[in-house]
């Protein structure tokens, strides 16, 4: 009788057949959970690796040509229909 735990078969085998015996209604819930954190890692290594990457690129595409919007010293464009000439897009009598 000895010699029948001797491997790490017979054991793995006994584990194999008792999980199924008294879990088999669990295992699909365990194998998609297994498979959510499965990805979940996969993504955040990926990021990881991409980290350092996305700042060095940024910065090397050169100057971004823009246009200013709401600049301080501007002046309100005329107004129709009674629109707001103070930056906001709520009538007046909706304001807090």
């Amino acid at each position: 009788m000895g010699r029948l735990f001797d491997g790490p078969w017979p054991i793995v085998i006994i584990i194999v057949v008792a999980l199924l015996l008294f879990a088999a209604p669990k295992l699909p819930a365990m194998a998609r959970s297994l498979g959510q954190s499965m990805r979940i890692i996969k993504s955040e290594v990926k990021e990881m690796k991409n980290d350092g990457k996305a700042e060095s690129t940024d910065a090397s595409t050169g100057p971004v040509e823009g246009k200013i919007v709401n600049h301080p010293q501007a002046k309100p464009a005329p107004t129709q229909h009674g629109e707001p000439t103070d930056g906001t897009d709520v009538p007046p009598s909706n304001r807090a």
